[in-house]
């Protein structure tokens, strides 16, 4: 079944670009140092697209490896391949370097539609961006910074923290400075040690040291204080923006929209199903040019796509709405996963929060959703509380439903 023969249809368009200056040592997306021809692969990306019946998107997303490492002519023959009306998107993305961001680029992308730029900042500090393997460094971030404002396209930034060797002290001061840029969004994440990558092979031969979950506390509720003083809303786990900034594109995924991915290793959500492509430039090549559509597809089951919304939809402030949840699985599953959540609302894990002059759910165990005291007109929510958001995997496997 194609995407846009479901009754929505896909809304969010993403564009993988793989290529990077250098792999950073904590990465482990799909990326590739930039050492060949970027034209066979947009040539690729404009037939995955023809493939699979082009749509008006709503929200247009070009990530990577490092988008903004792609010479002009080439983003310009993308966008313009693609023939979507990028001044009608609802936001427009591309991620960048800090090294890359210059005026004429920053034109360049204008010129093309682009409304948003997502840098990846990391630290301000430069020993630890060379611990990490950026290429660029502070100055060059502080740089591009003050390019973005006279730009007047809306930008955001990405901070790491828990990062080999820094303090609680200096979080604190880089994420103050990086704030009082104004950027009108923020994401910031734990350092994570994945397996595969540069980093987690200093760490298990000892030459790094992982930040002690103290430490790592303390860092996250440093930036909820922080981000709180200087009017950001704290939105989504690892995402803050100032109000009514907040990401379009990335919400998609967490509200359960469809969503289409192109590229080597995007992934693709059609509202039924799951799929991705290779993680091999050439493999995505070679299938796109027989006209094959290289996907891996996983046929969801009812089990999964309500451990999805359970995952996506707690990740959010806005939390998972029971009467949604009662709407799309039904009643029993619901009655079941209240049952599921008591535990931890007890705890404080949870919270249930209604809408104003909601009737309120009480504490149903068995029975239909609205005959238990439910209010579709003001449904409750369940939501993981800001500061049990650092643990919020642990509190999902809680709730999450068996086969």
């Amino acid at each position: 079944m194609s995407p846009l023969q479901l009754g929505i249809g896909p809304q969010a368009l993403y564009l993988h670009i793989p290529w990077c200056h250098s792999k950073c040592a904590y990465c482990d997306f799909y990326s590739t140092p930039a050492n060949q021809d970027f034209g066979p692969y947009i040539d690729a990306l404009l037939a995955e697209w023809s493939l699979i019946s082009p749509f008006q998107p709503y929200t247009l997303y070009i990530g990577g490896g490092t988008p903004s490492i792609l010479p002009f002519d080439q983003l310009q023959r993308l966008i313009l391949g693609l023939n979507i009306d990028m001044m009608t998107l609802q936001e427009a993305t591309i991620e960048a370097n800090p090294e890359d961001v210059t005026p004429r680029w920053l034109e360049a992308i204008k010129t093309l539609g682009f409304n948003r730029v997502s840098m990846g900042v990391q630290s301000l500090r430069d020993p630890l961006l060379q611990a990490i393997g950026r290429h660029h460094s502070v100055a060059d971030a502080r740089h591009a910074v003050q390019l973005l404002l006279q730009s007047g396209l809306e930008y955001s930034i990405d901070l790491i923290y828990g990062l080999p060797g820094q303090s609680l002290d200096v979080w604190a001061q880089d994420l103050s400075e990086a704030l009082s840029w104004q950027p009108s969004h923020i994401s910031c994440y734990l350092l994570s040690y994945e397996p595969g990558t540069r980093l987690y092979a200093r760490l298990i031969t000892g030459k790094v040291e992982e930040a002690s979950e103290q430490l790592a506390t303390e860092m996250y509720h440093a930036l909820c204080d922080i981000a709180r003083q200087h009017g950001y809303h704290h939105y989504e786990i690892s995402n803050f923006a100032i109000p009514g900034h907040e990401a379009v594109h990335n919400s998609r995924y967490w509200d359960g929209t469809p969503y289409i991915g192109l590229g080597a290793s995007a992934h693709s959500y059609d509202g039924e199903r799951r799929w991705s492509n290779p993680l091999s430039i050439k493999k995505y090549i070679e299938n796109i040019s027989r006209g094959v559509l290289p996907r891996e597809i996983e046929e969801e089951t009812l089990v999964n796509r309500i451990n999805d919304a359970i995952i996506t939809r707690l990740r959010t402030s806005t939390g998972l709405s029971l009467r949604d949840f009662a709407r799309d699985f039904g009643p029993v599953a619901c009655n079941k996963l209240i049952k599921q959540a008591q535990p931890l609302l007890a705890l404080g894990a949870l919270e249930r929060q209604r809408s104003p002059g909601g009737a309120g759910l009480g504490r149903p165990s068995s029975g239909d959703y609205q005959q238990q005291g439910g209010n579709p007109g003001n449904p409750e929510t369940l939501v993981i509380p800001e500061e049990r958001w650092l643990v919020a995997d642990a509190i999902l496997r809680e709730l999450i439903f068996e086969d």
